[in-house]
């Protein structure tokens, strides 16, 4: 089993498969989960993770902001028998679902589920028509809302920015230029409008829409905000000893995670973009390698693996320094709540 570039797993023939967790066996050497251990799985999906700690002998508490994930994850809350609790909730809120004490561990898998992928209804690719959606929640503000409404300026910031996409002005106002004439509701409808304004190359990897959708995923589901609030909520509820581990398939994703564990190793730090910081007690101290990626194995047969970062970290007795968003670095985008139907 495989997945494409759109992060869909599919088998050689083309049909859908369910979600495989990626780079399993280094999350699980990481998180060293064992009988008697509570670790949370932040972002349960399809339960890859949750099933692996659960087979090592750990207690599980899983979220999952998206209510289809809830769902389908209840046959394995009756077959835990107690020992997983299935919860409907963002990860950057777990505080409010760690037990006295806190945790042993912690996981995260930034991104995408290629469940929500194949799904054409919730809108998240163009490889099938469906509504211009993309919320993982399923409430707020929409992609369609986005598009629809934002101001080219902001259009430009949030594909520039979040995409990396270097055409984001051509596109922008070919957004505006046509929603005033027909808005926008179907994701082939968008991608056909983006591939006319940036035809395909044949040294084209991706699809022109690529990095657009993308960015509008991570902009309607608060993507980086919300790692970097669950990130400093980790550090809250983990005990001395706990784990972190966080696996990203994205550069601002794993930009975020490692500026976090560096900020809280303990050195001092800065660069020429941010002021010098003064070392204090370090809250974490690394697992391993500062970062690994995927075996050459994994990615071979999974391409969704290709682009995984995993950083870790055991937390220390140190007091945590409190939350401050500013050591992220990011952009001031336009408001969510503004762009609302």
């Amino acid at each position: 089993m495989v997945t494409d570039q759109g992060g869909r797993a599919s088998e050689a023939d083309g049909g859908p498969v369910r979600h495989i967790p990626v780079m399993l066996a280094e999350v699980l050497a990481a998180l060293d989960p064992a009988p008697g251990k509570i670790i949370l799985d932040g972002t349960f999906g399809a339960g890859g993770y949750t099933s692996a700690l659960l087979d090592a002998g750990a207690e599980v508490i899983a979220l999952d902001r998206d209510p289809t994930a809830i769902s389908a994850g209840q046959p394995m809350v009756a077959a835990a028998g107690g020992r997983l609790k299935l919860i409907h909730s963002r990860f950057s809120e777990l505080a409010d679902h760690v037990p006295e004490g806190g945790l042993d561990g912690i996981v995260f898998d930034i991104g995408v589920s290629s469940m929500q992928i194949d799904e054409a209804e919730r809108g998240f690719s163009f490889q099938r028509q469906g509504p211009l959606d993309m919320r993982m929640s399923g409430a707020g503000v929409s992609a369609a809302d986005v598009v629809n409404r934002a101001k080219v300026s902001d259009l430009i910031r949030i594909f520039g920015f979040l995409g990396e996409e270097k055409q984001a002005g051509r596109i922008a106002r070919a957004i505006e230029k046509r929603r005033a004439e027909q808005p926008f509701e179907k994701t082939r409808d968008l991608a056909n409008l983006i591939e006319t304004v940036t035809p395909r190359k044949a040294k084209d990897k991706i699809h022109p829409a690529t990095r657009v959708f993308q960015a509008l995923r991570i902009f309607v589901n608060d993507e980086l905000g919300e790692l970097a609030h669950a990130l400093f909520a980790a550090e809250q509820a983990l005990k001395p000893g706990g784990r972190l581990v966080v696996v990203t398939f994205h550069s601002l994703e794993d930009r975020i995670v490692k500026t976090f564990f560096q900020d809280r190793s303990g050195k001092a730090g800065g660069s020429r973009h941010l002021p010098l910081v003064t070392a204090r007690d370090a809250t974490f101290t690394p697992v391993g390698k500062p970062m690994v990626a995927a075996s050459e194995e994994e990615s071979s047969r999974n391409t969704r693996a290709r682009s995984a970062k995993l950083r870790a970290g055991i937390r220390t007795q140190a007091p945590s320094p409190g939350t401050d968003l500013s050591i992220f670095n990011l952009p001031e985008l336009a408001s969510l709540a503004r762009l609302g139907g």
